[in-house]
């Protein structure tokens, strides 16, 4: 493939010349894309860019670039241009788009406050570094698997290993350059990058706890499997509408948060056909949540992926590409609803009917799905999870997890959809070993309930959508509030997000922060602070909801900690005996929650 005109760029070009030239390209390109897209859009008003209704005009940008050329083929141009000219060589729809089909983002520059992230162009907030994400499909890492990312962190990201709530790890400060040899590393031990971001299928969640869980109905990574086989990485389905998340479990309570998922298999009994899937589609959080709706149809289990692909095509061909904001799976599903969906999934994409079948048991009081802690396994050894602080690790914590569980005999890592770590295999003889060693690395396997219960996003640090930081944020307030209540007897999780697009499911935790900037009543001035989103629920069934907002009440993020701390106290003065935090939230006066 030879360079095109603006990616030809002297190598020899100084880092101010480079980025004016870099600003200029980014002007140009953005011209000529609005003059097409004007011309191609005359006419289109009425419609939503749905393939299947014969709308296949590129109606926004993204929708631009991505029908020029499939995105998945920009590796090619990584490993043979950008890797060997640097950062300045990248045009911008690659550099912004096209990346993130392998796992690419462009991390903040440092030093850029958040009342400027919606207000400096692309160009202005993009450092020349790059978030990383390497798929772990079900949270699954051997030991050989993570001691190579914790080598990744170390040799290229300056550290950097945060485990996310999509099961895997993510890394920052990547240099174009190293990008080669990090996808060599990577695909050596059996992992991949491939659609870890995109408008594509993002990594598959799965029971961490898949194989060894004493109350699994059926081990769904042979489900995972067949996902991955049919579908990462398939030019069939590299260009949709926006990002698709799928999860999957095979425990008798969820354990994969399915109901904000775009589409989820839950595990059922079936009282004909035995073991297999009740399957959701059409969860999502961000700006507009909505919470993914049972289709009352049975999978069996060698119909997973098929069925999975049925889905996804709906999304691809029937999705809404005008607007960016409307064009998740969610949308889709609140028009059509149920029973339409069911339909046209039947008769146009599987050409079959699926048997109807039984919902989910709904999680019971004491349920808490993150597998922390010592637990028993069905042969006989155990499982240790412990918590991160809202999952911020680093390369050498990640080396030292691996050198764990290899010393304990044990070759499975796990991650889970809540920011947990959680070894398996381990014999009863060397569990103590293994709490005392993720202990001395602050990985508790027996947390104070704040130090269990927060995550967070990546936050302002690195993320060029945040207003806030969040993971110092809620580090500071793990410290404050475990010392002020040692000895709480129920949870209270808290969520903490740098934005409103709901990364760290703000919506669905008893205390949810949404990132924006807030007035100073002494100084007048605008400041980082928070909307607050009070009782959020999933896993009671038709008992899910999304937080109490309060809208003129916001808080500092400085006084964030003080907020918890007072409401907190509310709660326990004032609850009725075994009363979960989310229903006294939504029962109490706002002055108890303000």
């Amino acid at each position: 493939m030879s360079p095109t005109t603006d990616t030809a760029h002297a190598a020899s070009a100084t880092p101010d010349a480079a980025e004016a030239d870099e600003r200029r390209r980014h002007r140009e390109e953005a011209r000529l894309i609005r003059t097409r897209e004007a011309e191609a859009r005359k006419g289109t008003a009425s419609k939503d860019g749905q393939w299947a209704a014969g709308d296949p005009t590129p109606l926004n940008p993204n929708e631009e670039y991505k029908a020029t050329a499939d995105p998945l083929e920009v590796r090619h141009r990584i490993e043979t241009l950008y890797s060997k000219w640097g950062f300045w060589s990248i045009p911008p729809t690659d550099l912004r788009g096209r990346f993130r089909w392998w796992g690419l983002y462009t991390q903040r520059r440092p030093g850029i406050d958040g009342g400027k992230t919606a207000i400096l162009e692309p160009h202005q907030l993009d450092d020349e570094y790059f978030m990383l994400r390497v798929r772990s499909d079900g949270g699954q890492l051997s030991v050989a698997q993570a001691r190579m990312i914790a080598g990744l962190s170390t040799d290229f990201g300056r550290n950097t290993a945060d485990v996310s709530d999509r099961q895997n790890i993510q890394l920052h400060w990547i240099r174009i350059e190293d990008v080669p040899e990090i996808f060599r590393r990577v695909e050596e031990v059996g992992l991949f990058t491939t659609e870890a971001c995109g408008d594509s299928p993002r990594v598959i969640l799965g029971s961490p706890v898949a194989g060894v869980a004493k109350d699994e109905l059926i081990d769904p990574t042979p489900q995972i499997q067949a996902i991955i086989d049919r579908g990462i990485g398939n030019p069939e389905f590299s260009n949709l509408p926006r990002k698709f998340k799928s999860a999957i479990s095979g425990t008798r309570i969820p354990d994969i948060v399915h109901e904000v998922q775009d589409i989820a298999f839950v595990a059922v009994e079936h009282p004909e056909l035995g073991v297999g899937y009740d399957l959701w589609v059409g969860g999502g959080l961000s700006i507009n949540p909505h919470l993914g709706v049972r289709l009352g149809a049975f999978v069996e289990p060698d119909k997973v992926a098929e069925v999975w692909a049925g889905v996804i095509g709906i999304f691809r061909d029937h999705g809404y590409r005008r607007l960016r904001t409307r064009a998740r799976l969610k949308f889709l599903v609140k028009a059509w609803g149920a029973e339409k969906f069911r339909q046209v999934l039947e008769t146009d994409y599987l050409g079959w009917t699926l048997p109807d079948g039984p919902g989910p048991q709904t999680a019971k009081p004491g349920d808490r799905g993150d597998h922390v802690g010592i637990h028993e396994q069905r042969d006989g050894n155990f499982y240790v999870g412990a918590a991160a602080v809202a999952g911020r690790i680093s390369g050498d914590k990640l080396a030292a997890i691996a050198d764990l569980a290899h010393a304990a005999g044990s070759d499975r890592i796990r991650l889970t959809p809540l920011q947990k770590i959680l070894i398996l295999d381990v014999p009863k003889d060397r569990v103590n070993d293994v709490v005392n060693g993720l202990r001395a690395l602050e990985l508790d396997a027996q947390p104070g309930e704040f130090h269990r219960n927060v995550m967070a996003c990546t936050g302002i640090e690195y993320c060029k959508l945040a207003i806030v930081e969040t993971k110092a944020t809620a580090r500071d307030l793990v410290q404050r509030l475990d010392a002020a209540f040692p000895t709480i007897d129920t949870p209270i999780t808290v969520h903490v997000n740098g934005c409103p697009n709901s990364c760290a499911r703000i919506q669905v935790a008893d205390i949810g922060f949404k990132g924006q900037l807030v007035l100073d009543d002494e100084s007048g001035e605008q400041v980082p602070g928070f909307q607050v989103h009070l009782g959020g629920r999933l896993g009671r069934g038709d008992d899910n909801d999304f937080g109490r907002k309060i809208r003129a009440h916001k808080v500092k993020a400085d006084g964030m900690p003080d907020y918890v701390e007072r409401v907190t106290r509310n709660f326990l003065a004032t609850r009725t005996p075994d009363e979960p935090f989310a229903d006294w939230a939504f029962r109490v006066e706002e002055d108890l929650i303000s």
